[in-house]
């Protein structure tokens, strides 16, 4: 039985796969050519992770899926009703890259509030020759530890970050739309842990208090951040989204970026993948990074043996 990973699968996820049988095959097939190769190929699986869409046209076109797999959280790039409608199994792995992701948002944050994203540029440039220009223009960091950290979104991710804001020392407010309440458990490296508990609180006020937001929800049809909520924030906010592009109205976020109203933002997720607006590329006051919030060794080896899992027990069930 074949399985076509077609935007990658790790070496440990892959040998699990192996071992009980399936061809892998880690061929990157252009999405214009998909529906033929699955077909010749009689491809049974069919493993994604943003790049490849699995659209109708192409579930209806290939009978030999039986399996879709998406190594990652968000499935906007698969038709999910529609394939189960066709009695398509359809996987994720939603909490093998929360950790990674939950990094990913710090590494922004404390570049934002550090201006690490601007003097790395500058430095290479001036560094030789206005050292002490550079020193003055970056001296006026900001600490974490006690500031108020806003979560939009408190599913799995959400929660990771929680953990690492905790432990920071920083006030963690959050919001969700589905869960009034979750407790997070905080462990450490001496076997010692506690319980924090985490309610839900109004969307208004968590851009009212905080003094960084981070967004950790699915694709949206309409903007969750736009002009009217960049209003209700903080002069000087630190805004985050290493979740999925569109959540941000970009035009509003440099218009805001432009005025002072946001201090800086942190993107690892776009409007317009693979081709950001050259305007928000641009932009200084931004930390950018290309969709990598789940792209760890650790992360990954962890999606790919918990893919291997799940078709292991569908097709031997």
């Amino acid at each position: 039985m074949k399985i076509l990973a077609n935007d990658g699968i790790s070496q440990s996820g892959q040998k699990a796969l192996e071992a009980e049988g399936f061809e892998v095959i880690t061929t990157n097939v252009a999405q214009e050519q998909l529906i033929n190769y699955i077909n010749e190929n009689t491809i049974a699986v069919l493993l994604v992770r943003s790049a490849t869409k699995a659209r109708k046209e192409l579930i209806d076109a290939c009978p030999s899926i039986k399996i879709i797999g998406r190594g990652g959280v968000g499935m906007d790039n698969i038709d999910v009703d529609y394939a189960k409608s066709k009695g398509i199994h359809v996987i994720n792995t939603p909490a093998s890259s929360s950790l990674s992701v939950a990094e990913l948002v710090f590494a922004h944050l404390f570049s934002g509030v550090r201006f690490l994203h601007h003097s790395n540029r500058n430095m290479p440039l001036d560094g030789d020759t206005k050292f002490n220009n550079l020193k003055k223009a970056y001296a006026k960091g900001i600490e974490l530890r006690g500031k108020t950290l806003g979560i939009i979104g408190l599913g799995r991710i959400g929660q990771e970050v929680a953990k690492i804001g905790i432990g920071l020392g920083m006030k963690v407010i959050g919001t969700d739309k589905f869960i009034e309440k979750t407790t997070v458990k905080m462990e450490f490296f001496n076997g010692h842990s506690f319980d924090v508990t985490l309610e839900s609180q109004p969307f208004e006020e968590v851009l009212k208090q905080s003094d960084f937001i981070t967004l950790h929800v699915p694709a949206q049809k309409e903007y969750v951040i736009g002009e009217k909520e960049f209003e209700m924030m903080k002069d000087g906010v630190g805004i985050i989204n290493a979740a999925r592009g569109g959540v941000i109205d970009e035009v509003a976020l440099d218009n805001a970026l432009t005025s002072g109203k946001v201090a800086f933002a942190g993107l690892d997720t776009f409007e317009n993948e693979p081709t950001p607006a050259i305007k928000i590329l641009m932009n200084d006051k931004i930390s950018l990074t290309p969709h990598i919030g789940a792209a760890t060794n650790e992360a990954q080896d962890r999606i790919g043996t918990e893919l291997a899992s799940q078709i292991v027990s569908i097709m031997k069930s």
